[in-house]
């Protein structure tokens, strides 16, 4: 077969693929230490009352963060900040970053002063199912209150890492999530010792690890210049600009988020454990995503909005375009791993304690559900962010309704034969309908085509990880089982990755893949 041209190596190229590198290391950590994390959830309260009440009182300052705070305050400061970096005048910098930090955190306040107030309602909106049950229901709304003032300072740290992102220093910002997790982590293990019940020290470790992420960011602004100052000022025009392109971003950039909102809300009718399920499902998806998608659409929206501040639409394109080739090229075998060893993962990071095979087998019903999903959500963190680039917010809106009303009707037609792994099934087709829809805008809008290139990543791609799925299967198949002992299971399920990793970059070499050439050169300038 022929071999294919390598990916174009200039320095925009580099500069993309050097961030990710940061931010994926980074949030490899993360996924790390989150798994340390919700292995010790899930020993010492695994699919119960205290666990979904806990999961319900997380989602809703996580929705917010993920809606307003990450999702479209950073798409539409990200481009408002770029402008004035390119404009070279550092003390109308300033100026711009007091005014928006002043006008957020008055919100802010104003936000969760309101939550503890009307959180009973919150949580019926949530959750309406724990109204049959009045115990989960009041202790969601006990805990949703100690953990809502986690939105505050978590949204403010997600403008200090809009800061340092557009000045490319992503790895204090992409570090802070380990925060969090340390702080679950003593809140289960420690604060849970002081609290009845247990579950609220988990709760007060969230809000703690907000403070904290907030905390860590603050001397790097400093040293830019750019700490945080009180100056109220909302008639300054970089508000009215973010204020202008948030409205729409709110729908453009979380579609998935809201997805998982709907999911939740769904799931609270299910049998005791579905939201549970869904939950450590979805966070082993996030390890993926996050690596990869996540990793992308963080380090390519700085360099979007820079180059389309300038007016360089050719580099604009190329970088997309390199961006798409690379979540080809890594999430297609992610997928495949996800699918292939389900079962042996969630054994290994879960099973012990409260968290019983029964509960494994459930959640790996829906883990494969979401895995189907991978490459199209990974596609859809790395295409929204070019339209923020280019300050077009409505696009991605239109495409956020049509992809919400799908998920919704999905999810009623699928939750009943499916259960809680339908709910999850949906969100991964609405997923592929968001990805499908913001490729052929990309196209209109920009002329940004796929191009062959990009076809023939994904058809080696797709070889290269079928034939890693069938060692993968293989060697599942005869060599592992439940019954190891944690240690043998832990060598055995490392083997199984570094031997399926090893496959599939053999493979993509032996076909010529230009991305495996491309991204030894990158290495080795590094």
């Amino acid at each position: 077969m022929a071999s294919q041209p390598p990916l174009p190596d200039s320095s925009g190229h580099s500069q993309l693929l050097r961030s990710t590198a940061i931010i994926g290391f980074f949030t490899l950590l993360s996924r790390i230490s989150g798994f340390v994390r919700d292995m010790i959830i899930a020993r010492a309260f695994g699919a119960g009352m205290g666990a979904d009440a806990f999961f319900v009182a997380q989602k809703l300052p996580n929705f917010l963060r993920r809606l307003f705070a990450e999702g479209a305050f950073s798409t539409a400061f990200v481009p408002v900040f770029a402008d004035h970096l390119a404009k070279g005048d550092p003390e109308e910098t300033r100026h711009a970053v007091h005014a928006v930090f002043s006008y957020l955190a008055t919100w802010l306040l104003v936000v969760v002063a309101a939550g503890q107030v009307i959180m009973p309602a919150l949580v019926v909106v949530a959750a309406p199912g724990f109204l049959e049950d009045p115990a989960k229901f009041d202790l969601a709304v006990v805990l949703s209150r100690v953990t809502f003032p986690y939105i505050f300072f978590i949204s403010l740290a997600a403008l200090a890492a809009g800061i340092l992102n557009s000045h490319r220093k992503f790895a204090i910002p992409a570090a802070t999530p380990i925060l969090l997790n340390i702080c679950m982590i003593l809140g289960a293990t420690v604060f849970t010792r002081y609290f009845d019940p247990p579950v609220m020290g988990l709760a007060i470790g969230v809000t703690l690890g907000g403070i904290l992420q907030l905390s860590f960011q603050l001397p790097a602004l400093h040293r830019l210049g750019l700490g945080f100052r009180f100056r109220w000022n909302p008639a300054h025009p970089s508000v009215r600009r973010i204020l202008l392109l948030m409205g729409p971003s709110v729908l453009g950039v979380s579609v998935a988020q809201i997805n998982l909102l709907l999911d939740l809300f769904l799931a609270s009718w299910l049998p005791d454990g579905s939201i549970s399920y869904l939950y450590y499902a979805d966070r082993l998806l996030e390890f993926p995503l996050g690596m990869i998608a996540i990793a992308l659409g963080t380090a390519i929206l700085p360099l979007l909005s820079a180059k389309a501040a300038r007016g360089d639409v050719e580099g604009f394109k190329q970088n997309l375009e390199t961006a798409l080739q690379v979540v080809a090229f890594l999430t297609l075998p992610a997928t495949v791993a996800l699918v292939v060893l389900r079962e042996p993962m969630l054994t290994l990071l879960f099973e012990r304690g409260a968290f019983a095979p029964e509960t494994t087998r459930l959640t790996a019903d829906a883990l494969l559900a979401y895995a189907i999903g991978l490459s199209a959500l990974a596609t859809v963190k790395v295409t929204a962010p070019a339209f923020y680039a280019m300050k077009d917010t409505r696009t991605p809106v239109r495409i956020a309704i049509i992809c919400m009303v799908a998920n919704m009707g999905m999810n009623l037609v699928l939750m009943f034969p499916l259960k809680h792994a339908g709910l999850a099934l949906a969100t991964s087709l609405a997923g592929f309908l968001n990805a499908g829809l913001l490729l052929r805008a990309l196209r209109q809008r920009f002329d940004i085509t796929i191009r062959r290139e990009l076809l023939v990543t994904l058809f080696k791609a797709l070889i290269a990880s079928l034939i890693m799925g069938v060692f993968l299967y293989l060697i599942r198949e005869f060599y592992w089982s439940r019954t190891l002992s944690g240690t043998r299971q832990g060598l055995y399920l490392t083997g199984m990755l570094l031997g399926g990793g090893g496959i599939y970059l053999i493979g993509a070499w032996l076909m010529g893949m230009g991305e495996i050439r491309f991204l030894v050169r990158l290495f080795k300038k590094s």
